[in-house]
């Protein structure tokens, strides 16, 4: 739940920025990528690492502008908002 917190929380950043500072939102993304590479090779994700996989490649597709699949940041942030909320819970 953490893991996929903190991408949401970095995407979360990369969709306020993605208009106005465009230095930041690029930091904030390539922070997102890391983190869901980092959860991709982590054992623990073992047989579970397709839904990691695919959030990557939709972050990739909203930031690019959604051509390929018709992501949109907006939509990723409603998907990552209740592993927020779960982590928060659980602690």
């Amino acid at each position: 739940m953490e893991q996929l917190a903190n991408v949401g929380s970095d995407m979360a950043q990369a969709a306020r920025w993605h208009e106005t500072d465009h230095v930041r939102c690029e930091l904030a993304f390539v922070q997102a990528l890391e983190l869901l590479d980092l959860t991709i090779s982590d054992p623990r994700w073992r047989g579970r690492r397709k839904e990691p996989a695919r959030t990557r490649e939709l972050l990739c597709d909203a930031m690019s502008g959604g051509t390929t699949n018709g992501s949109d940041l907006t939509a990723l942030d409603r998907y990552f908002f209740p592993y927020a909320v779960a982590a928060r819970a659980c602690r």
